[in-house]
């Protein structure tokens, strides 16, 4: 593979981490309007899909020609997200951030299984000074989190099928990443409305409710949340999965710096510390190439 597609793929995975770092930006919004936890998801999903309608459209022959194989994907992908989303809720948030980000570890060893992908020294390091970067964020010691309810099991069950969604994509480069986004939204917002209508039918919000939230919903949405995406179902075509997972991990690092500055929330020496292990990480294998590259 060319160096510098895979250098760009890495670089699309580092700004897709950093953009779901945001992701509570317009959650948080949406909370705020009295919207109920599992409806914020569903309405998070309907403006990008809505979005994407001219989009499914012109590319209508490209998702048909990818069959059930494309849709198996994005139903992974799209799946995932809905489990962590929906894991904030019932669960801690930090307990569903730190069970979904063992996400390295699955894509490394089902890369190993299904892609026969050497586990080198340095992936071992990089996954060991990312975990301790997370607990040091997360202030919990040698206190490794044990699944306790069922928000912790949806995280953990999160991490694993977008770890399992990266190792598809990995193996099957021929869809392209306008249609894993397209599908992506499509089955995302088809299981937070199952949900929803589900386990909170009389909660569905008004439109009164929802209408303030629309301008900084599409604004995030179309320069953020929408490219975003692409990149992260681009960039994983040619990275190893588990390297994949780690550069994602750029989410904790941007996530707990914009809330210390937008929300108020305490940031110190030992969130400063979680970070620069997380970011060196990170960075271990990026950097390590770019060097052996330049030799």
């Amino acid at each position: 593979m060319n160096a510098s597609v895979e250098f760009r793929a890495k670089l699309a995975c580092l700004y897709a981490g950093a953009v779901w770092g945001l992701f509570w930006i317009p959650l948080r919004a949406l909370e705020e309007a009295g919207l109920h936890g599992l409806w914020i998801t569903f309405v998070y999903f309907l403006v990008p899909t809505i979005c994407l309608l001219p989009v499914t459209l012109w590319r209508w022959q490209h998702v048909r020609k990818g069959g059930i194989k494309l849709q198996i994907t994005a139903m992974l992908s799209g799946g995932a997200l809905l489990l962590y989303s929906t894991s904030i809720v019932y669960t801690d948030v930090v307990r569903a951030m730190l069970l979904f980000y063992l996400t390295p570890v699955w894509a490394t060893l089902l890369a190993r299984i299904y892609l026969g992908d050497a586990v080198a020294l340095t992936r071992i390091i990089a996954m060991v000074l990312a975990i301790a970067g997370m607990l040091t964020i997360f202030g919990l010691g040698a206190r490794f989190p044990v699944p306790q309810n069922a928000g912790d099991w949806l995280g953990l069950g999160a991490g694993m099928l977008w770890a399992l969604a990266m190792v598809r994509i990995r193996m099957d480069q021929g869809h392209s990443a306008v249609e894993l986004t397209v599908g992506f939204f499509h089955w995302s917002l088809f299981f937070s409305a199952a949900a929803a209508l589900l386990l909170a039918p009389h909660a569905m919000p008004s439109v009164a409710q929802t209408l303030p939230t629309m301008p900084l919903l599409i604004a995030f949405m179309a320069f953020l949340v929408l490219p975003g995406t692409y990149a992260s179902l681009w960039g994983p075509k040619f990275l190893s999965p588990g390297i994949t997972g780690l550069l994602f991990m750029t989410e904790i690092v941007v996530g707990a710096v914009s809330v210390a500055l937008l929300a108020g929330e305490p940031f110190g020496i030992r969130e400063l510390t979680g970070v620069i292990l997380i970011s060196g990480a990170s960075m271990l294998e990026p950097l390590l190439a770019l060097r052996h590259a330049r030799a």
